[in-house]
């Protein structure tokens, strides 16, 4: 199994930016994809080209809490590596304290996704999306609303951002600036891919329970010959196990947005107040309780579950899906998501043995790229 290759950004080249190649206009570093065959490269916008000095300057901004505007907190508290860069909280909460209405999403492979929220198809692209923990202020993340001009202020007043942000950006003469921040992020963000999981090497490299697992998840046959299938990869299918993917050389952007029965409030297909999905965005009835179904990938280590981390571990979530929705009883939420008019036709629930369901939670199990969580070259360079 071939692993992107990282590689650390050297002496010269962090504290050398007047050598080499810097005046060519080119990024000294080149950067080369090292991804297995049956996995294209990320799209890459022809205005933002991949270099390594790119992704090393994103890896320091990405980790620096100089990003937020009470310096607490980096775009790393809220995605932490050993957690597949997500934060093990249900719903985040901002540098100030605010508790948003939903969970951080895990941003490994985000260079693959076809949409970059849990609900707004507008937001496409790595640079746009970076600005919206930095300056959005519905919810609070990083606090830096109007406040450009301090941003800028400490990165040029850094001892070692000059630097790097003249040899990731040699083409410019004035190289700091928000334009190169969100690029460089963004850059970090698309290097940061995970396709090293035991699931990856194939069902040779899985137990029988695991095997058994994937036959649930995937498609396959009983011992009798008899189909056996959970209809999973419906929506958590192909190479990122999600199908909202998009890749370089594909043909479109492919955004799905899907309601799984979370909720059922007045019997019409309502969520909570403000948090009813892509109806937020188009006000359309059926849009109700749709979301972005995230990838798989590392799904283990990225507890809870859902968009606002109202499912606290893999086997409720098997026993979610087994129910085709959830039934809550009580409360300002009371009702079957079940019965919820808008939900994907392919949840209708599944009977399910416990050999079985522990067969499924070992399959997931084995999409955990161990390699990502401890990878040095992903890691805060500020943590010492």
């Amino acid at each position: 199994m071939k692993h992107l290759s990282y590689t650390l950004l050297l002496l010269p080249l962090l504290f050398g930016a007047g050598c080499g190649d810097s005046g060519t206009g080119s990024a000294s570093g080149a950067w080369v994809w090292d991804l297995p065959d049956t996995v294209p490269p990320p799209r890459v916008p022809e205005d933002n080209p991949m270099s390594e000095a790119k992704v090393e300057l994103g890896r320091f901004l990405f980790y620096d809490t100089k990003l937020s505007g009470n310096q607490t907190q980096s775009c790393g508290s809220c995605h932490r590596q050993e957690l597949a860069f997500t934060d093990g909280l249900a719903r985040a909460e901002g540098s100030t304290g605010e508790i948003h209405p939903r969970s951080a999403m895990s941003v490994v492979n985000s260079g693959y996704a076809a949409s970059l929220n849990w609900a707004n198809p507008a937001v496409v692209r790595l640079e746009e999306q970076a600005l919206v923990p930095m300056f959005g202020e519905d919810p609070v993340e990083l606090g830096m609303a109007n406040m450009e001009a301090e941003l800028l202020r400490r990165m040029r007043d850094d001892g070692v951002y000059p630097d790097m942000f003249a040899a990731a950006f040699p083409e410019k003469p004035d190289p700091i600036d928000l334009d190169s921040i969100t690029k460089a992020i963004a850059s970090f963000q698309r290097a940061l891919t995970s396709f090293d999981s035991r699931h990856d090497r194939g069902s040779s490299a899985l137990t029988l329970s695991e095997q058994r697992g994937k036959a649930l998840f995937f498609g396959g046959t009983t011992e009798a010959g008899v189909p056996d299938a959970l209809e999973c990869f419906h929506c958590h299918g192909g190479f990122l196990l999600s199908q909202a993917v998009d890749h370089d050389g594909s043909e479109f952007n492919q955004q799905t947005f899907i309601n799984n029965g979370l909720y059922n409030l007045d019997s019409d297909g309502g969520y909570p107040d403000g948090n009813q999905g892509l109806f937020d965005i188009t006000n359309d009835p059926a849009d109700k309780g749709k979301f972005k179904p995230p990838s798989l990938r590392n799904v283990a280590v990225t507890a809870p579950y859902m968009h606002d981390g109202s499912i606290a571990t893999l086997e409720e979530v098997v026993e979610h899906y087994a129910r085709g929705g959830r039934l809550t009883q009580s409360g300002p939420n009371a009702g079957d998501g079940f019965d919820n008019p808008n939900k994907s036709s392919f949840l209708n629930g599944f009977e399910i043995t416990e050999q079985e369901k522990l067969d499924l939670i070992a399959f997931l199990r084995t999409l955990t790229d161990e390699n990502l969580l401890t990878n040095p070259a992903l890691s805060d360079p500020f943590a010492q």
